[in-house]
């Protein structure tokens, strides 16, 4: 499977290392932000890696529900039960949990399709900085603090017709933001397709932090600073 230079499993365990987890976000994600750098003061292994050792794990379902309770930090200790039913949790050894899923529906346990929608979900994902919620937050006139940015992952569900697909791609439908002083809770919705046809969809939320007033420079020196970095991979 093509997660598994990213994570190790011994027994009922996993551990994601610094290493593996910013490897991840800029091989697999084109996610570079600084949280999921080895060495950052608030280092996270990033929530599309999560999402992606749950799915290879225990398959893809027709439905299922995502919700982020914590950040995982560098080696932390995961355990995994063999087997789980409709609602179970990612969690340490000393019970903290960090990942609540509910799923239902057929499981698809084919490695080339769960592999297929990991890699488009978290190409979709790692677009989202520039593409989607830059230009959202200067439609909106706030923006977050752009010495230190950052945006949590909230949840994600999603809905599959069918398994009947071998590629699949994730298209961006409707944004939401709504305010709340300094808070944004942001909406993505987006379409599954394969082969131009619509198999599914789904929803994901994130919170925008610290907004203040949109500054243009400022957004725009975010965003070259974010970039250069994909550059310097």
């Amino acid at each position: 499977m093509f997660l598994s230079p990213y994570f190790t499993k011994q027994d009922q365990s996993v551990f994601i290392s610094a290493q593996q987890a910013s490897d991840f976000a800029k091989k697999i994600a084109g996610d570079f932000n600084p949280i999921h750098d080895v060495g950052a003061k608030r280092f996270c292994v990033p929530g599309d890696l999560l999402f992606a050792l749950v799915l290879t794990q225990y398959g893809l379902s027709q439905n299922m529900q995502f919700k982020f309770a914590g950040m995982v930090g560098d080696n932390v200790e995961l355990h995994v039960d063999k087997s789980v039913g409709e609602k179970f949790s990612i969690s340490d050894t000393k019970g903290k949990e960090y990942l609540h899923i509910q799923r239902q529906g057929e499981v698809c346990k084919c490695d080339i399709q769960t592999a297929a929608f990991i890699q488009s979900y978290v190409a979709f994902s790692g677009l989202n900085f520039i593409h989607v919620l830059v230009p959202m937050m200067k439609q909106y006139k706030v923006m977050i603090n752009p010495d230190r940015p950052l945006v949590i992952y909230e949840s994600m569900s999603f809905h599959l017709d069918n398994f009947d697909f071998s590629t699949i791609s994730l298209h961006l439908v409707k944004q939401n933001l709504v305010i709340d002083g300094k808070r944004g809770d942001v909406t993505l919705t987006f379409e599954l397709r394969s082969e131009g046809k619509v198999i599914g969809s789904g929803v994901k939320t994130l919170v925008l932090s610290g907004l203040r007033e949109f500054d243009d420079e400022k957004a725009q020196d975010m965003c070259d600073r974010y970039e250069s970095r994909s550059w310097n991979k």
